[in-house]
């Protein structure tokens, strides 16, 4: 038996409506499928689907009014990791979900830390192109602060990497384009930690609150890396997980 077979029905449920969420596909404010909808489109019990509501409501992905439809509640709850978004990027063309947007702070060639030259390969004293961002929700609140970094060669050859403009589809898009080089898949490791000052004016948050930072690789079919990043988001923000 399957560990999907083996998955209860109504968590079953709640996963394919997270996956619409986190890609962007069902939007903020989107009216999720009624009880009804829900139990003749999965063929599952009226209970079962009261269950997805409730789960999803306990999760933070959606907000319901007595008489009033359940609807997908995710700007100040959810955050997108660098897996959402290379998945968003890879299915839809579109890296930010309905209603987001990021602001470029920083683009140049730099010296990067030591853990992001041992994973692009560059060499001591070797520079990397930078790329900074801050993203926003469609309230214009900060939802993360990130960095990407490449390899050197890609400010010729991509020379989009360079400007402070936003890339439509995103790094990823614009580097298979030049390159024929597709990121197709991303590991990521974060952690808990409390807000630097310029964390903090980047996220709008006091000195000292707690955020999250992730660290992620985007690398190509033969594994072989196409993008490291790291990350900073505000707390009290929910990772949704999909198996």
């Amino acid at each position: 038996m399957s560990s999907l077979e083996r998955t209860p029905p109504y968590l079953q449920v709640v996963g394919t409506l997270k996956s619409k969420i986190v890609s962007g596909e069902l939007a903020h404010g989107d009216v999720l499928p009624s009880v009804r909808e829900l139990a003749a489109e999965y063929g599952i019990s009226t209970a079962t689907a009261q269950k997805v509501h409730r789960t999803l409501r306990a999760e933070g992905l959606a907000e319901g009014r007595q008489g009033a439809a359940t609807t997908v509640s995710t700007r100040r709850t959810l955050h997108r990791t660098a897996a959402d978004r290379l998945e968003a990027a890879l299915t839809t063309g579109r890296i930010y979900a309905d209603g987001e947007y990021a602001v470029i702070t920083g683009a140049d060639l730099t010296t990067p830390p030591e853990w992001v030259a041992d994973l692009l390969g560059v060499e001591d004293g070797g520079q990397a192109l930078r790329r900074q961002r801050v993203t926003h929700n469609a309230d214009a609140e900060p939802v993360s602060a990130s960095t990407s970094w490449f390899v050197a060669e890609l400010a010729e050859t991509v020379p989009a990497l360079l400007q402070r403009e936003r890339i439509p589809g995103g790094t990823p898009s614009a580097i298979e384009a030049v390159t024929g080089r597709r990121a197709v898949a991303s590991e990521e490791a974060s952690a808990a930690d409390t807000a630097t000052e310029e964390q903090a004016t980047l996220l709008g948050v006091e000195p000292g609150a707690p955020v999250l930072l992730s660290r992620n690789v985007y690398v190509d079919a033969q594994g072989d890396t196409v993008e490291v990043g790291e990350s900073v988001a505000p707390a009290r923000r929910w990772r949704a997980h999909r198996s």
